[in-house]
């Protein structure tokens, strides 16, 4: 069987990483400062692939498999989430990327991924140079507003973080489906994410990968938003600078600029085209945006802020 990565990455090093029960799978190329990527729901490292190529021309670019998605392997989570709550995820690749020489680095997150960057920046200031957050509002502001409109379109959240097995046993039921209608929902181009990388989607979920995928929302429903309710409480904001960049048809976050304002020192924000899957569905916007964020002098063209 092809294993998730053969469509993925073309010149980049493939390694297994153990940090402590768990076997990261990582991706890995270029030379320059560090840079992680850190993919979202319910995708792998594979959605980078045209983005991590274009990065590592001026940087050392890392790009893993979260805690038991794709090819990493991870016990399962606890009742409640344990063991994938972003605080403990971000600490799992602090200790990953200081296992590859990387004391200080920046990292890019998409959707779940983009969890697990911003608590990286406001658990490990001293580790986490700049962060880019793609298509996500900080996880309390999240649940704060699912009571509204869109709400229908955030069942994710719930359905996964019902308790074991039940969303795993249906989810396994016809994962195909489940995949088609989320990437087919999502995307303003569902033909964005080709068959290749849907069939390495689907290769990738497997039953540990769906369980690591509801353990991740559990710990987000149980856990993730009492770590955020605790840092809003005290003042916490991220210190390194922080690029905030949404899809412009995902209209539910046309705020994003404003609330994360309240979680961030130093922010600039943009917009590019498509929806939710930007990493696939505008690639070459979001890799210039990202080229330029991540260069000394920050020349991200900001000029379409949210």
């Amino acid at each position: 069987m092809r294993q998730t990565w053969e469509v993925s990455l073309p010149d980049f090093e493939n390694a297994s990483v153990a940090v402590g029960e768990v076997s990261y799978f990582v991706a890995s190329s270029g030379a320059g400062p560090a840079v992680l990527l850190l993919h979202g729901f319910p995708q792998t490292h594979v959605c980078w692939r045209h983005v991590a190529p274009v990065l590592a021309g001026a940087h050392t670019v890392v790009v893993p498999d979260l805690r038991g998605y794709g090819a990493s392997r991870a016990p399962a989570g606890g009742r409640r989430g344990e063991g994938y709550s972003k605080r403990e995820m971000a600490g799992e690749l602090i200790e990953l990327m200081a296992g590859l020489g990387h004391e200080r680095f920046a990292v890019v997150g998409h959707d779940r991924g983009a969890r697990v960057a911003y608590r990286l920046a406001l658990d490990h200031p001293e580790r986490v140079t700049r962060v880019a957050l793609l298509n996500i509002v900080p996880t309390i502001d999240q649940f704060e507003r699912m009571g509204e409109g869109p709400s229908l379109g955030y069942w994710p959240w719930f359905f996964l973080a019902q308790p074991a097995p039940f969303p795993e046993r249906l989810i396994g039921g016809d994962p195909s489906a489940f995949l088609e209608h989320i990437f087919d929902a999502w995307a303003r181009r569902p033909d964005a994410i080709d068959a290749d990388s849907r069939e390495a989607y689907r290769r990738a979920l497997t039953a540990p990968t769906i369980a690591a995928m509801c353990a991740d929302y559990r710990a987000s429903f149980h856990l993730d938003r009492q770590h955020d309710a605790d840092d809003r409480a005290a003042g916490r904001r991220i210190a390194a600078p922080v690029l905030v960049v949404v899809g412009e048809d995902e209209t539910q976050l046309a705020d994003a600029r404003e609330v994360w304002r309240a979680w961030a020192q130093d922010l600039i924000a943009g917009v590019v085209p498509g929806g939710h899957f930007i990493p696939e569905e505008a690639p070459r916007e979001l890799a210039s945006m990202l080229a330029g964020f991540l260069a000394p002098a920050q020349a991200v063209d900001a000029s379409r802020g949210v």
